[in-house]
């Protein structure tokens, strides 16, 4: 096959959609160029390509390495209903701005998810392009941050959602580690991103208050326009982002809706580095 790669803006600096056909983009023939755009864009929005799982997991194998959950499976479903997903007390963290895999060895390169179940209101998912975020700060801003360290942890996005946990949750989510990182990530392609999220839980050897103005005030800049970009979700949309420089969080929708979609995900390919 030889054809074009349809793409449009969403905005001027975080996402494109994709027009091509489903047996286009099953045929691997535009995996690199996908592959391209997504560093550049942060999202791509596939509207109602109405990929099966099947399908998503073929067009996710295009790309690179298929990431498996830690409970193995390739395709997992995003629900609050315990009958459909094993994940829930973990999913109530994706509320809050974060990136996937952060006190991780490598964190994931990308997550595609299809949407199966709509809410009755609410639950679009909400991007940052946290690219475009650093390299639009002033000069002196970029000096300031280039050489903080943030320590992350997970029980830190635990609070988010439950500020008074029992002391059992607590240590057992402490136990899950913690990882200093930069606040700047120098990617092997030579641009930089922001690490930010709700895993941030202070600026490593700065005082505390200072720390804390510093992770709001670049997490205000990151997530604001014209970074920002909001998915309102129909039936059969797939969206996948660059998990190694866009945060991501799903916006509050009713707990009991059923709101379903199935996630794929790409292997990481680097560590965050300085």
């Amino acid at each position: 096959m030889t054809g074009v790669l349809k793409a449009e803006d969403i905005k001027p600096k975080i996402g494109s959609r994709i027009l091509n056909s489903k047996e286009e983009l099953l045929s691997g023939e535009f995996s690199a160029e996908i592959r391209d755009l997504l560093e550049q864009r942060g999202v791509l929005v596939f509207p109602k390509i109405n990929f099966n799982d099947e399908e998503q997991l073929a067009f996710t194998r295009t790309l690179g390495t298929v990431a498996k959950e830690r409970s193995g499976e390739e395709v997992f479903p995003i629900s609050l209903d315990p009958k459909v997903s094993s994940g829930v007390d973990y999913l109530k963290g994706a509320f809050y701005w974060h990136f996937d895999g952060t006190i991780q060895p490598m964190p994931i390169l990308a997550s595609l998810l299809s949407s199966k179940v709509l809410p009755p209101s609410g639950g679009n998912t909400e991007f940052a392009n946290c690219y475009a975020a650093y390299e639009d700060l002033p000069e002196e801003e970029k000096e300031r941050i280039k050489d903080l360290k943030v320590m992350h942890s997970t029980w830190n996005s635990l609070l988010y959602y439950e500020p008074e946990p029992n002391q059992e949750k607590l240590k057992q989510w402490i136990e899950l580690g913690e990882k200093e990182l930069p606040l700047v990530w120098t990617h092997t392609s030579g641009r930089k991103s922001l690490v930010l999220g709700c895993t941030a839980h202070h600026v490593v050897g700065v005082d505390h208050n200072e720390s804390a103005l510093i992770l709001n005030g670049l997490r205000e800049w990151a997530t604001s326009e014209p970074y920002h970009y909001s998915h309102e979700w129909s039936v059969g949309d797939m969206v996948m982002w660059d998990n190694t420089g866009t945060l991501h969080r799903a916006m509050p929708y009713p707990m009991d809706s059923g709101r379903e979609l199935h996630r794929t995900k790409l292997a990481g390919e680097e560590p965050i580095a300085a």
